[in-house]
């Protein structure tokens, strides 16, 4: 009996809920879901950050990266597997030759923000036309957008906060997309993902990482928010309304909640 309430106690956590999604091979998947490696990238990830055990997240990453075509994609399992104590030496190549003559790495913005987070995760220095670009890309209302000239989001500002702290960059750019960020805040503490779609457990994750990268405090009722949104399994919902993609909210939500932002341990460069 112990033991079964041992098991039950370990499932109701995050990290449990997440272990329980794990295959032999290593690879996560939403319950009835095809398990892949950005799926799992992105739970590795997650549980890194709370110090959890990732099983053979590592080894199922590094058997997957050949089939990595997207730009993101193979930034995205570059950023865990270095996460996770190695360094994607082929994953890191194709991530420098993609950059472009403006500074852009691969297509998008977001490709690009997600080039440099993926560069200083493996202690690399931050391509500065990549960071130059990245500075361009910031609109009149303070935010970012995944793609050229598009609307801003909440999750592309924080993840390009994010980058451009780990590249070393300070002061006003990083003060407007803050402050962008807070006009997604809503009563309830959270955050949403553009104007009038309401709170998300997703953009108030990111928009927490954003606060902790730029060394400012965490915005009063955003982790009671998140809080409210557990479930009873150690799972998150996605809002109050929908509890969709358990396992990739789950994952989001935990570097936050352990006041981790993305690159894992990495400092702001000088």
């Amino acid at each position: 009996m112990r033991l079964a309430a041992l098991a039950v106690a370990l499932a109701a956590t995050p990290a449990g809920f997440l272990q329980a999604h794990q295959a032999p091979s290593g690879a996560f998947a939403e319950s009835g879901g095809s398990a892949g490696p950005l799926l799992t990238a992105w739970v590795a990830l997650g549980l890194q950050a709370s110090g959890a055990d990732t099983g053979k997240a590592l080894e199922y990453l590094q058997a997957h990266e050949a089939g990595l075509a997207e730009t993101t994609d193979l930034e995205l399992v570059a950023l865990a597997e270095s996460a996770l104590g190695v360094r994607p030496l082929k994953l890191l190549a194709r991530i420098r030759s993609d950059q472009r003559q403006d500074g852009r790495i691969g297509r998008n913005v977001n490709s690009t923000i997600w080039g440099i987070l993926a560069l200083r995760q493996a202690r690399q220095p931050a391509p500065r036309g990549a960071v130059r670009f990245v500075l361009r890309q910031q609109a009149r209302s303070g935010g970012w957008a995944w793609y050229l000239n598009g609307q801003p989001d909440s999750n592309d500002t924080a993840a390009a906060i994010e980058a451009l702290r780990s590249a070393g960059v300070t002061g006003k750019p990083i003060r407007r997309g803050l402050a962008y960020l807070l006009r997604l805040r809503n009563r309830d503490g959270g955050f949403e993902l553009t104007p009038g779609r309401g709170s998300d457990a997703q953009s108030t994750a990111w928009a927490v990482q954003a606060f902790v990268a730029a060394g400012r405090a965490v915005p009063q009722g955003s982790i009671g928010y998140l809080a409210r949104l557990r479930r009873a399994d150690g799972s998150f919902r996605y809002s109050q309304r929908y509890a969709t993609t358990p396992v990739w909210v789950t994952a989001q939500v935990l570097p936050p909640l352990a006041r981790k932002p993305f690159p894992l341990g990495a400092r702001a460069a000088g």
